[in-house]
């Protein structure tokens, strides 16, 4: 992916190509309140709808399990969760837009109920959201004009894990000029025209990885931006008993493949189902590799962005107008109370 006249007349694209810079000019508003509340409850809970959870949420939790962080972490959506008892979380809603009606409608329920540490992270000033929250952190990247999300999903997850990291009693400011390389990077990397091809004719795109937001991001910007059907196959599910209804123009896409288990996909999938399978990696791997700069700690990042760039590939190459899908909304349900 580049950014000429090819690429650069979507929004989509230059959103992405944005998301470097949102990067590297990452700053967040003073979270001493939110963190206090945080190691007040021992409890958090992050909650939004589609890509304003999915990455950010995740992405922070496993963050935190491999750090060995204390904070009990959880994330549902906003309707699954109004049926929790959040009393003793310090409660996150994430919305975009400031007005998802999901995200509205939990938030208002905790209040009239008597929840005091509730914070909103939002794209827009002076959304509904602010009036149910404690406190309401807005992004610096500005609104999206294109349909899938890509530098504010970004954004929200750095926003989360620098709160992760005030928790732990450090920044992340230090380690952002080599994401930011990093991300840049793993979306102009060129893409072989073997591995577009191969997806572009794929009846289902599979994505395969841990259970940190990764994968599950790019299977949802699969449908919004390649119009084509896709699957999360979490962990080794992808070789637990899916292989069965496989087909053969399928691909798998495995985001940094566990090298013990490199081998039963390729004996499952490759050799049994005939399937072609990809791995984005900071390593080599068995199989054809997208193969990004490794950062350490914000590894996902990079592996997100490399993601995108194989998803604008196909795009292009399927005749898709990357920004005008057909049903596919920017607020997928706004709150009209």
């Amino acid at each position: 992916m580049k950014l000429n006249e090819k690429y650069s007349k979507y929004a989509l694209v230059r959103e992405m190509m944005e998301t470097a810079d949102v990067v590297r000019n990452f700053k967040t508003d003073d979270l001493k309140n939110v963190a206090a509340a945080i190691k007040q409850t021992g409890k958090l809970f992050f909650t939004g709808e589609g890509s304003s959870r999915i990455f950010p949420a995740k992405n922070t939790m496993y963050s935190a399990m491999r750090a060995g962080c204390e904070i009990c972490m959880a994330t549902d959506g906003s309707r699954q969760a109004a049926e929790y008892d959040l009393t003793k979380y310090t409660v996150f809603g994430a919305s975009n837009s400031g007005s998802t009606k999901e995200v509205i409608t939990l938030l208002d329920r905790l209040g009239k109920v008597g929840h005091k540490n509730i914070f909103g992270l939002t794209a827009r000033e002076d959304t509904i959201l602010a009036k149910y929250a404690r406190q309401t952190f807005v992004l610096k990247c500005g609104w999206e004009n294109a349909v899938a999300a890509t530098k504010s999903v970004a954004e929200q997850a750095l926003f989360y894990n620098e709160l992760l990291a005030c928790l732990q009693g450090r920044t992340l400011a230090g380690k952002l000029p080599q994401l930011a390389d990093a991300v840049k990077a793993a979306l102009t990397t060129d893409i072989n025209p073997d591995i577009t091809k191969a997806i572009s004719g794929a009846g289902t795109i599979y994505f395969a990885g841990r259970n940190d937001g990764v994968a599950e991001e790019l299977t949802l910007k699969t449908n919004e931006i390649t119009r084509k059907k896709s699957d999360y196959l979490e962990g080794t599910y992808a070789v637990h008993g899916i292989e069965e209804v496989m087909n053969p123009e399928d691909v798998v896409i495995v985001i940094n493949p566990y090298k013990a288990e490199e081998d039963k996909f390729q004996k499952v999938l490759v050799d049994g189902v005939g399937m072609k399978v990809i791995a984005i990696s900071d390593e080599d791997t068995l199989f054809p590799t997208i193969k990004v700069p490794a950062v350490g700690e914000l590894q996902n990042y990079v592996y997100l962005a490399a993601g995108w760039n194989i998803l604008v590939e196909v795009g292009l190459n399927i005749g898709i107008n990357l920004d005008k899908p057909v049903r596919a909304r920017k607020v997928g349900n706004e709150y009209e109370g």
